[in-house]
């Protein structure tokens, strides 16, 4: 009987990866138009170089940019940089197709929901909270409280100590085959892979379940459950 879903965060419920390379091209471009000596292209290698380097999640890539180029950080041209990232950032920042209707049927069927992410907390709950989602789930697991990434087994713990559930009453959906697929399997956790995020043409997922809507996750656990379809 599943009585719980645990959602990855990122490329999961949000594209992360468009609205990052998007923002990343208009902070680029914004850079420059203050005097940044540099093309789009140079600009956005070099900051992917620094992400590469110190995480996705690193907060002073720009800074870094800017000091590996001049030896400082030129104040206006840093201003420039952030103002275009945030604003391309909140425009982009978008639910994939049908995850509010697909949640809040879950909660209809009155089963728990978790948010597992490897983004630090504060990224994490400033994602959800720019997606409307900050009241949606009963519990949200980042890095920051484990210390660990997945596919580690401690993220997932946690998730199943916060929920109170065995493994066998869980659900995990994520795109990332290595990370949630793997990790939760390993604990005998049941697994969905969302296709539609997948970012590396993943041939094989080794998850039970695969989807390209969020939306197929209702049947899936109707299947489990031994659930008839609710009437339209």
């Amino acid at each position: 009987m599943i009585r719980a879903v645990i959602f990855d965060l990122d490329n999961t419920l949000t594209d992360f990866v468009k609205m990052k390379d998007e923002a990343i091209l208009a902070a680029a471009d914004a850079m420059i138009d203050m005097g940044l000596p540099l093309t789009t292209e140079e600009a956005r290698s070099r900051i992917y170089e620094i992400y590469d380097r110190e995480g996705i999640e690193y907060q002073r890539v720009f800074d870094q940019l800017l000091r590996d180029f001049y030896g400082r950080v030129p104040p206006a041209i840093l201003a420039a940089g952030i103002i275009a990232y945030r604003r391309s950032r909140d425009s982009i920042l978008v639910l994939y197709p049908h995850v509010k209707l697909t949640l809040i049927e879950l909660i209809r069927r009155g089963l728990g929901l978790a948010v597992l992410s490897d983004a630090p907390s504060l990224q994490a709950w400033q994602r959800l909270h720019h997606l409307a989602l900050q009241h949606t789930f009963d519990h949200v697991i980042t890095f920051d409280d484990t210390g660990e990434h997945k596919p580690s087994p401690a993220p997932f713990r946690k998730a199943m100590e916060l929920l109170g559930m065995d493994a066998g009453e869980l659900l995990m959906v994520g795109d990332w085959p290595e990370r949630d697929m793997r990790g939760a399997g390993a604990l005998g956790i049941r697994t969905v892979f969302a296709r539609y995020g997948d970012t590396f043409n993943t041939k094989c997922s080794g998850a039970d379940y695969e989807i390209d809507d969020l939306i197929e996750l209702l049947d899936i656990i109707e299947e489990l459950n031994g659930e008839e379809a609710p009437p339209k």
